[in-house]
């Protein structure tokens, strides 16, 4: 990969520039990454490996709550996996009345916060407040932003979120754009995939790292085996995309292709062998083919339409490294497959031939993951609208 140029001709800071480095880019900012159930413990623990200068970090209802400069929540963007987005405080006020959330809206600056061509989406909620009715605090502050915020030119796409709960206003602007799981790696999905951030933190949760080997072999479209190139070459989660952030006044261009840069410099890649996908859904494999052949990173990735019960891992690898399974469930089984015997056949098969290996399975609840018969941790977390399992452990 060739670095991403950053040299750019720089001139004298106007006065406007000056504002935007001494009230946005020099201060200490209030952030949140939101997460999905489950998630939070992996991104506080994320956070705490990312930079020493992450402060008080602590996990809270939805996510984690952190504070930084905003140069390091960029670097938050583009390195954690497990995050769904990261949102940034940028105001906390007490508004009874309507005149005084107007006050309290008029009294920030937003251009120094949004790109003057900003199309801004509004999201209120309110519990409990006064001021009740969210369609009525967007009305209210819309037209005070925006007439602070006009400019010729594309629009940027904006997201503002206004929170009152007992009359109290948190305002919080999406730094992330799209969902952080969209880590632009993949141009087509089956549906319902596996997101991304789910498959890292149980990646994680199984103890992979970049030394280790994984057998990947109901891989779908590939979504455990792409999260682990990335692991394995050192790339970080979101390397490959853009975020709402690049657009704001206090994002200086120069600067988030610095971070960028240092990161790339930092890439690891193989060519040989070391994550063995497969899955008897050739459609599916054909995606994950797709991404094999538009990135380097990914040449690591071994796929072949293959049935998990005829696989033998030592024929793939002398190692001993980690297992990861996302199998069928629901609609995806069919009616003509009982659920219980399947997953007992899924626990026979580890036990018989993954002896030593670390293993990540995904299931649809309590009596499934015990038809498994493994010694295994639950793990709970929520996709596509379900409460789901990943057991984690080892197989003895």
């Amino acid at each position: 990969m060739t670095p991403i140029s950053d040299t750019q001709p720089k001139s004298a800071p106007s006065a406007f520039e000056k504002r935007v480095k001494r009230r946005v880019i020099a201060r200490v900012h209030d952030f949140f990454a939101v997460c999905p159930p489950g998630l939070k413990t992996t991104c506080a623990t994320e956070l705490a490996a990312l930079d020493k200068d992450i402060q008080e970090i602590r996990v809270l209802s939805g996510g984690v709550a952190f504070k930084a400069k905003l140069p390091l929540a960029c670097l938050a963007n583009m390195g954690l996996g497990s995050p769904s987005k990261i949102l940034m405080r940028i105001a906390d006020f007490k508004a009874e009345n309507f005149s005084t959330l107007e006050k309290k809206i008029k009294q920030i600056d937003w251009e120094l916060f949004l790109p003057g061509n900003t199309n801004l989406n509004i999201q209120a909620t309110a519990h409990k407040s006064r001021l009740y009715h969210s369609g009525a605090i967007e009305e209210r502050c819309r037209p005070i932003i925006e007439a602070r915020l006009f400019a010729p030119g594309i629009k940027s796409e904006q997201s503002l979120f206004i929170r009152a709960d007992q009359d109290q206003f948190e305002l919080s602007l999406d730094m992330s754009g799209d969902l952080l799981f969209k880590r632009g790696v993949k141009q087509k999905v089956i549906s319902a995939p596996l997101r991304e951030n789910l498959a890292f933190a149980i990646l994680k949760a199984a103890g992979f790292s970049s030394r280790d080997v994984l057998v990947d072999p109901m891989c779908g479209s590939g979504t455990f085996s792409i999260e682990a190139a990335m692991i394995r070459a050192n790339i970080p989660p979101g390397f490959f995309r853009s975020f709402a952030f690049e657009q704001w006044p206090g994002v200086r261009p120069e600067s988030f292709l610095y971070l960028k840069n240092t990161a790339q410099k930092g890439f690891s890649l193989e060519s040989d062998p070391k994550i063995f996908a497969s899955d008897i859904d050739e459609t599916a494999l054909s995606l994950l083919e797709d991404a094999i052949g538009r990135h380097d990173f990914l040449k690591v990735v071994q796929a072949r339409a293959t049935d998990f019960f005829d696989i033998t891992p030592h024929e793939l690898t002398p190692e001993k490294g980690v297992v990861v399974l996302n199998p069928p469930y629901g609609k995806r089984l069919g009616s003509q497959m009982d659920i219980t015997h399947f997953y007992t056949e899924i626990g026979r098969k580890l036990a018989a031939d993954f002896k030593g290996w670390r293993v990540g399975v995904i299931y649809p609840d309590k009596a499934t993951g015990k038809a498994l018969g493994l010694p295994l941790q639950p793990m709970p977390f929520f996709h596509g609208g379900l409460d789901l399992y990943a057991g984690i452990g080892k197989i003895q």
